[in-house]
């Protein structure tokens, strides 16, 4: 008796629900037509006799009559009232709908695990499912009008081959006052275990899984003994009934067109017909019908639940699995996708356009917005171009505010390529700078940097990758060739001098163990400068052993990268491009052929003593024979790389 109109409400369309107010079945109006007449009609006859009836006098005192009740009626809470109880019955019914019996699950399980294609293998499955829809029957009938109807003694159970002559006798004679739906459930868990010591059910587990969906299907069974036992309270569905009816009495008094001769405030008009009244009778106690309809949805409404339905449809659809189709299957054979390995499935013309792209995620297609996007031309042209290239980033930057306050989109030709780089792990090398080759350094003069050209800078939140270092010469040819560097922790500070970052051509002391390259960074999490020291341990140090002595001479050009944390919002712009950054990898490392001011010059390849570099707090030396030599020795630059913010 369910009315389901799924269908006609599939698609939103302009006006979609007019068409579901014209249909009769468990409409408002079949449940509200009689009370809604009767209020009407009440209405009207107070209306009458009021005009036709009543002396002046009289009509002076029904006057104030309707005054009163029109003021007082306003102060009954029937919105809180009726909207709280109807919200409480929909979740009971709702509750109530999702405990129904549904023997699927059991009926899977007894096919698959309860062995034997015999007769006697047969009838242990047909009987354990048998047990199962009795005690659904049972429950029906103590809390269903309709399944009282259909199954009003234990004989028309026995009739309908519920349950056996034998077994009725059983059941009868079993000296318990209360509901005895429960015994199915115990002839049903005897016949289990009696399968299981036979042999029919081979493991213990399944035997386990079987008792335990048998003792949640009586969970639902109870779960609906339970409802129907312990209710709304009364005092509750009173309250509100009193509620509502005291408000419309109310409002057959005080809601009728008074003389407008009289003054009366609110009574200008005398329209005759109260029509915001009936409206209001007619939502209010729709409400309240509502309610009366779902608050048992066993009984014999249009929208309750169809329980006789349930009980063929459970009978049919469970002695079909565990008898006709246990271990009857289709024979194995190849599907059509067998070497498609993207299979897909065909659409029809109707449903072509419902063909869509997998979904992977909100931020597929964003990237690193402008992070890295220097134009080439900035680098190499200097200071001039990348001011011009800031002003126009700026002027994008304000238009894209505008555009995305007026939620308005770039045209596909005007958005900018994103950059495909992407965080993959935490190595500094492959994430901050992931275009940059393994640079090595090579004996000889091959091994020299090309021409230095300053990187621009910019008052940014990635200040600058800024080289504070002394000029050099541009005549090296080689292509760049940097050294990695592996950088570990130094528990404690090791005494040396300190070399600032402002002094470039300050020369390492004799004590040192070798050259320094200072280093002023500033952490995303420690702000301020902080200095680091590059050392050779005892072990490589060429006075050691094993290794040549290092010569004295002119130190390696001082390099020296600043980070430094502004209130510009231009950071993205700060880091130049992946080519460009590619191109000028050498220029951060001195050409042994360039002067050095403050040092003594120096020619010829030196061995390479083999750096090896070691983090202390202080400043950052590295040690090594005079200028960048050849070594076989190579650095991750990952743990420097890594203390960029």
């Amino acid at each position: 008796m369910t009315v389901t109109y799924s269908s006609r409400v599939a698609n939103a369309t302009f006006f979609g629900f007019h068409r579901l107010l014209l249909r009769w079945r468990g409409s408002i109006y079949k449940l509200l037509y009689r009370e809604f007449f009767i209020f009407a009609l009440l209405y009207i006859v107070l209306s009458l006799v009021y005009r036709f009836v009543l002396s002046v006098d009289q009509k002076r005192f029904f006057e104030k009559l309707s005054l009163y009740c029109d003021r007082y009626a306003e102060q009954i809470p029937v919105t809180f009232i009726l909207g709280f109880y109807v919200t409480l019955v929909v979740n009971r019914w709702w509750n109530q709908f999702i405990n129904l019996p549904w023997p699927d699950r059991l009926m899977f399980l007894i096919t698959s695990c309860v062995q034997g294609r015999d007769e006697y293998g047969r009838l242990l499955r047909r009987t354990m499912m048998r047990y199962v829809n009795l005690t659904s029957i049972l429950i029906f009938r103590s809390v269903s009008t309709t399944v009282c109807k259909r199954f009003p003694t234990i004989e028309h159970v026995v009739e309908a081959g519920f349950m056996t002559p034998e077994e009725r006798k059983l059941f009868e004679n079993i000296n318990s006052p209360h509901l005895k739906y429960w015994v199915p459930v115990v002839w049903f868990t005897n016949l289990a275990a009696k399968a299981r010591k036979e042999g029919r059910i081979q493991d213990s587990v399944d035997l386990q899984a079987i008792l335990k969906e048998m003792n949640k299907f009586r969970t639902w069974c109870s779960t609906l003994f339970g409802y129907d036992w312990v209710g709304i309270p009364l005092v509750y569905t009173q309250v509100v009934t009193l509620a509502v009816y005291t408000f419309f009495i109310a409002c057959l008094i005080g809601r009728q067109f008074l003389d407008p001769s009289q003054g009366y405030p609110g009574n200008d008009l005398d329209l005759y017909v109260p029509i915001f009244t009936l409206l209001q009778f007619f939502f209010y106690s729709g409400w309240l019908k509502v309610a009366e309809q779902l608050i048992n949805p066993f009984g014999e409404d249009d929208d309750d639940f169809e329980t006789n339905w349930i009980i063929d449809r459970n009978l049919q659809v469970s002695l079909l699995a565990v008898d006709e189709m246990h271990m009857n299957m289709p024979h194995l054979t190849r599907d059509i996708y067998w070497d498609d390995a993207a299979a897909q499935p065909p659409y029809t013309v109707a449903a072509a356009d419902y063909c869509i792209p997998s979904f992977l995620g909100s931020t597929t297609d964003m990237g690193l917005s402008d992070i890295l996007q220097f134009d080439e031309a900035d680098l190499t042209d200097g200071r001039p171009r990348q001011q011009e290239s800031v002003s126009a980033h700026r002027q994008d930057s304000v238009l894209g505010h505008v555009r995305r306050m007026l939620s308005v989109q770039e045209p596909p030709e005007l958005v900018p390529p994103r950059p495909g780089f992407k965080r993959h792990s935490s190595d500094a090398t492959g994430t901050f700078f992931p275009f940059m080759p393994n640079y090595r350094v090579h004996p000889g003069g091959e091994g020299r940097a090309p021409p230095h050209t300053p990187l621009p800078s910019q008052g940014d939140t990635l200040d600058t990758l800024r080289e504070l270092s002394s000029p050099i010469s541009r005549d090296s040819q080689a292509p760049p060739q940097l050294p990695k560097v592996v950088i570990t922790p130094s528990a404690s500070r090791k005494p040396g001098p300190q070399v600032d970052s402002a002094s470039p051509a300050q020369t390492a002391p004799k004590g040192d163990s070798g050259s320094c390259i200072s280093l002023c960074s500033t952490s995303l999490t420690q702000l301020g400068p902080k200095r680091f020291r590059w050392s050779i341990p005892k072990d490589r140090d060429p006075r050691g052993g094993g290794v040549p002595a290092r010569p004295t001479g002119p130190r390696g050009r001082q390099t020296s990268f600043q980070f430094s944390r502004k209130s510009s919002r231009l950071s993205v712009r700060s880091l130049p491009s992946p080519t460009g950054l590619e191109r000028r990898g050498g220029d951060l490392y001195r050409d042994p052929g360039s002067p050095d001011p403050g040092a003594l010059s120096q020619k010829g390849p030196l061995e390479d003593p083999g750096p090896v570099a070691q983090i202390q707090e202080g400043t950052v030396a590295q040690s090594h024979a005079g200028p960048w030599q050849a070594g076989p020795q190579e650095a991750d630059l990952q743990g420097l790389a890594g203390g960029l913010p």
